[in-house]
């Protein structure tokens, strides 16, 4: 059995086990260190475009490629972008903040060091409430708080691209001066299950403030996170860092599975060593890449080319030095929008749903959508409980069926609604509301074919509108009672439970067509 099996089925042995459970017995710690490319059309100290996918090469400036008498020039968009973020996290936002050169060499690293904000960040001292809720593995949400140690600006660096058939490697400086954030969180968490629950509410935020894409798949938001075990009641124990996570799945199962192999090692008597480990998602472990024993100096010195950085806390403030560029950080706090957590106090509050389905709804950016244009349409009567559940229960049961994502789905809000509406009329049931999705999906992903992608034309064509004649319903009541004496001479007997029995006889020879709840109370008259 390879080492990850082994750790996993010791997990599961251990969560299983009452009298000998290590996480009982041992305590982790996790925190998480956040990079987020922000959405500026140009790079943070360049006028060179930061565009995802441009032709090798073609998005670079002569200081994106360090070429002497080129010096630095700060994008303001990107500073009120970090500003807005850490207003958004509720950080004190620093009047003063500076820039400094972080020296290491790497290849796609033209100048040999980084800018960036060590000493002296754009804003300390925030703070991330958010729910860590996993329908059918939480059993009841509950709320986690996440210390914000400090938010700096920096620059990202290029990328080296390895042939291992030509044996050559080659440098890609589009991305070497994109304007980044990093937001260092303190070791406030415990599991991976906080950990990923926390960089979903960061994304969700992220992405109302529009301050980054978040496009994990792209490289816009990166996730590396520091992990140690110790027994309670001792000092913390040595850490490891696993980089460059690349899905908020993926945080979970690393920070999980590197919890477990520390736990492994120190049952077994081993040491844990202070290194740097990635992530192998084909794999799901953690592999070593480097031993941080040795403190490396990045010989961190102020940047000369760059003043300052002021600004503008107070509505009456006046400019530094007549600075015209001065960012007024009360004009940007009047640009926030709602936050996903006033959202979901928001709509248990004005629609009367759980905190549960609140959760379900907001964390899911695409489903979030479905319901506010289904609910908030003018002249709809929609029941919005009814509306909510539809698209936890129906909708994303059929998405997952077909292993799609909410904004993979294709459908619009028109089509979703004429279902539920279909539901609330008692036209249909949610066994077939369930194939009119199903067959939508489908149709969907059917390239080149004429298709009929109305709800109510897919019912129609099927026949599948709910039975609620009462004369027919009758009718298949008395069929299912004479096909089945035997269990109506047990129901007058006494035993109850047969009611069901031949109410599921009544749904089957309707083809799961018939009103039940009707036919439930019909049954029960006939049989007195």
């Amino acid at each position: 059995m390879s080492l990850s099996n082994r750790l996993f089925c010791r997990y599961f042995a251990s969560t299983k086990s009452s009298k000998n459970n290590t996480r009982t017995k041992w305590k982790s710690v996790v925190g998480l260190e956040v990079h987020a490319q922000l959405e500026t059309k140009s790079k943070l100290f360049s006028g060179a475009r930061s565009t995802f996918g441009a032709a090798p090469n073609t998005c670079v400036s002569l200081f994106d490629a360090s070429i002497p008498g080129t010096l630095p020039v700060l994008n303001k968009s990107a500073v009120e972008l970090g500003v807005k973020t850490a207003l958004a996290l509720g950080c004190e936002v620093n009047p003063v903040s500076m820039f400094d050169r972080k020296h290491y060499f790497y290849a796609d690293l033209p100048t040999g060091y980084q800018i960036t904000q060590q000493r002296a960040p754009l804003a300390r001292r925030g703070s991330l409430s958010f729910p860590v809720y996993i329908p059918g593995v939480t059993k009841v949400p509950y709320y986690k708080s996440a210390r914000l140690h400090q938010l700096q600006l920096e620059q990202d660096s290029g990328k080296s691209l390895h042939d291992p058939v030509e044996r050559k490697s080659l440098v890609d400086l589009n991305r070497a001066g994109v304007a980044l954030m990093e937001l260092v969180f303190e070791p406030d968490l415990e599991s991976g299950e906080e950990a990923s629950a926390l960089v979903k509410e960061l994304i969700l935020i992220l992405t109302r403030l529009r301050s980054c894409s978040c496009k994990m798949e792209e490289g816009a938001l990166r996730v590396d996170a520091n992990i140690s075990v110790h027994l309670e009641n001792t000092p913390l124990g040595t850490r490891t860092e696993v980089k460059n996570i690349g899905s908020v799945r993926a945080v979970s199962q690393a920070v999980d599975y590197e919890i477990q192999r520390q736990v492994s090692i120190l049952n077994d008597g081993g040491t844990i060593h202070n290194e740097t480990r990635a992530w192998d998602a084909t794999r799901r472990i953690t592999v070593a890449m480097r031993d941080k024993e040795v403190v490396q100096d990045y010989r961190f010195m102020p940047e000369p080319n760059l003043p300052p950085l002021h600004l503008k806390l107070h509505e009456k403030a006046e400019d530094n030095d007549g600075d015209l560029d001065l960012v007024d950080v009360p004009k940007v706090r009047n640009t926030l929008p709602e936050l996903p957590e006033e959202t979901r106090q928001r709509i248990i509050q004005q629609h009367q749903l759980t905190p549960a389905i609140a959760i379900t709804l907001v964390n899911d950016i695409p489903l979030h959508d479905f319901f506010r244009a289904i609910v908030d349409e003018a002249d709809a009567t929609r029941s919005p409980k009814m509306v909510a559940n539809f698209l936890i229960n129906e909708l994303l049961t059929v998405l997952n069926s077909n292993k799609l994502e909410t904004d993979e789905c294709g459908l619009t809000s028109v089509q979703l609604a004429k279902i539920i509406d279909m539901l609330e009329e008692n036209k249909l049931n949610a066994h077939y509301a369930r194939l009119v999705l199903q067959e939508l999906v489908v149709a969907d992903g059917v390239a080149g074919k004429q298709v009929v992608k109305c709800p109510v034309e897919i019912v129609t064509r099927n026949n599948w509108f709910l039975i609620t004649d009462e004369e027919q319903i009758r009718q298949f009541c008395k069929d299912a009672m004479d096909r089945n004496p035997k269990v109506v001479e047990k129901y007058r007997k006494g035993k109850e439970k047969m009611l069901y029995a031949l109410a599921g006889e009544v749904a089957k020879a309707g083809e799961q067509k018939i009103d039940m709840a009707r036919a439930v109370d019909m049954l029960k008259d006939m049989l007195k």
